[in-house]
């Protein structure tokens, strides 16, 4: 993005993709934000932080992304009595993040919408987890929250409320319905029922052990959050992975991007009244994570990506049944891919089925594979491509319908180029050590990971404090974009279509529930 015009002083900000680091006055934020959003660019993430031991006060930042690569805002508001502009007008998917930043750190936006999204009445009001001096009581109790939904008024028109515990073993996310018999007029989410204080545990933790956190945000997108962890720590480090390693992450983040598709693509499957796709998508899942298991040591390959490089080396034997599993899984998600693509059934519930036309996408933000679904082409291994997809071709996939059938479609075209992914990077792994010398950590610095995981782009945004220590790190998941554009998809639709709609996205709780 070009800041130019604004005259603002800019740094190096140290990230595996071309970044900048401008910090940003009332006015310029919002102007900034106003260019970005004229010139194609996208809010990527938006948190705050309190840095008055350092005199600071409190700072706001924006992370946007646009075709030259990333622009950190960083706004200064002197204390937390201040407010900044609201960005949701230019940006929707910033009001979540904005109202979170409140609930977290007690740093207000001009904003409409002042309602709460992360405190749900588990501690004082007037308290605010994030902020240096903030101690918690055993003695506080949880209170009543009564959250104002926005209601649709009319004739014919009543409400249902599912969750936020549901029948299934799945986080827990409280959807509001309005309706017309069973066509869907609106609907509200409301999140953040496990907050988990990961924010705050992140201060407790030496630098070099947070990649165990880190891979934990969300349990499906462990290696993607590991990685961008990593990627953090070795830019504050000035190190960089040895090569083996680099490409055996990317090896572990194929196979969790495959795993993830396969097994969603059963439950579309079962979802649209089809339990022979469930069946056999989830044999062809248990069995990649079984040799997951044989090869890295994990299933979900937890804590296999480590700062400096892996925690697992791939012996020949492994690589072989790598590649043997990678044959086998082309030729038996053909066959399939056909069967659904045939099967009338299917098709009649996937086609014109929760639609999100480019336009609507482009306005709201949409990102990753759901955004590729509706025309929209970005990729970091593509847009930005690091070692080693600077060296692969990595083939853009993409839809233009924007429905459950298009979503359907993206998984089994990723999926194959996944696979063809898998076997490059097996046939020319090179050979050398998988972990790099110890590092030592200078104290606040900043740098920013960004890596394609297979909902799109994970970022997680660290700061070093005294002795090795975390002052700071913001993991952020595209969840956090991908949320309200479901509201939107599931309107004009009947009720019934919910579930299905609901997981052509799959949408993290846990990556949004920090």
């Amino acid at each position: 993005m070009n800041v130019s015009p604004l005259g603002i002083a800019t740094a190096a900000l140290a990230c595996n993709v071309p970044a900048q680091r401008c910090p940003v006055s009332s006015g310029q934020l919002i102007t900034a934000c106003r260019l970005a959003w004229e010139q194609g660019g996208q809010l990527v993430a938006l948190w705050a932080s309190d840095e008055r031991d350092r005199e600071r006060g409190f700072c706001l930042r924006v992370l946007l992304k646009d075709t030259d690569g990333l622009t950190l805002l960083e706004h200064t508001l002197p204390d937390g009595g201040a407010r900044y502009p609201d960005l949701s007008a230019i940006f929707p998917a910033a009001n979540r993040m904005q109202r979170a930043a409140f609930d977290l750190v007690g740093v207000q936006c001009d904003a409409d919408d002042q309602r709460p999204w992360a405190w749900q009445a588990a501690w004082p009001i007037d308290q605010f987890p994030l902020r240096r001096d903030f101690v918690a009581s055993p003695k506080w109790e949880p209170g009543e929250e009564d959250y104002p939904f926005v209601r649709v008024a009319g004739d014919g028109v009543h409400e249902i409320a599912v969750g936020p515990v549901h029948a299934g073993i799945i986080e827990p996310g409280h959807f509001r319905f309005q309706v017309v018999g069973e066509k869907v007029l609106r609907l509200e989410e409301r999140l953040g029922y496990a907050h988990k204080g990961i924010e705050k545990r992140f201060e407790a933790l030496p630098i070099a052990e947070g990649h165990r956190l880190a891979g934990r945000v969300s349990g499906d997108s462990t290696v993607a959050y590991a990685w961008a962890y990593a990627q953090a720590v070795e830019a504050i480090a000035a190190v960089a992975a040895p090569p083996r390693a680099v490409w055996l992450r990317a090896l572990c983040l194929e196979r969790e991007r495959v795993a993830n598709h396969l097994g969603d693509l059963g439950y579309l499957g079962n979802d649209g009244g089809f339990a022979f796709g469930l069946a056999q998508f989830s044999r062809l899942k248990e069995d990649l994570l079984r040799v997951n298991a044989k090869a890295f040591g994990h299933r979900l390959l937890m804590d296999v990506v480590i700062p400096g490089g892996v925690a697992h080396d791939l012996d020949a034997e492994a690589a072989a049944a790598l590649r043997a599993q990678g044959a086998s899984l082309v030729r038996e998600i053909r066959v399939l891919r056909d069967i659904y693509d045939e099967h009338a059934g299917l098709q009649d519930r996937f086609r014109q089925c929760g639609q999100v036309t480019g336009e609507l996408a482009a306005k709201l933000g949409l990102t990753g594979f759901a955004a590729r679904a509706s025309a929209l082409a970005d990729d970091l291994r593509c847009d930005f491509p690091m070692p080693p997809y600077d060296g692969l071709a990595v083939r853009k996939v993409t839809q233009t319908s924007g429905d459950v059938a298009a979503r359907v479609a993206m998984r089994f075209d990723e999926t194959f180029e996944s696979l063809r992914l898998i076997e490059a990077l097996l046939q020319a792994m090179p050979s050398g050590e998988i972990t790099g010398p110890p590092s030592e950590f200078p104290a606040f610095a900043f740098a920013i990971g960004a890596v394609e995981g297979w909902r799109g782009p994970v970022i997680v945004a660290l700061e070093s404090g005294p002795d090795g220590t975390i002052r700071r790190c913001h993991p952020h998941d595209p969840s956090w974009q991908n949320w309200p554009v479901l509201e939107h998809a599931v309107i004009g639709n009947i009720v019934p279509d919910f579930p299905l709609i609901n997981k052509s996205f799959n949408l993290s709780y846990s990556g949004h529930d920090l």
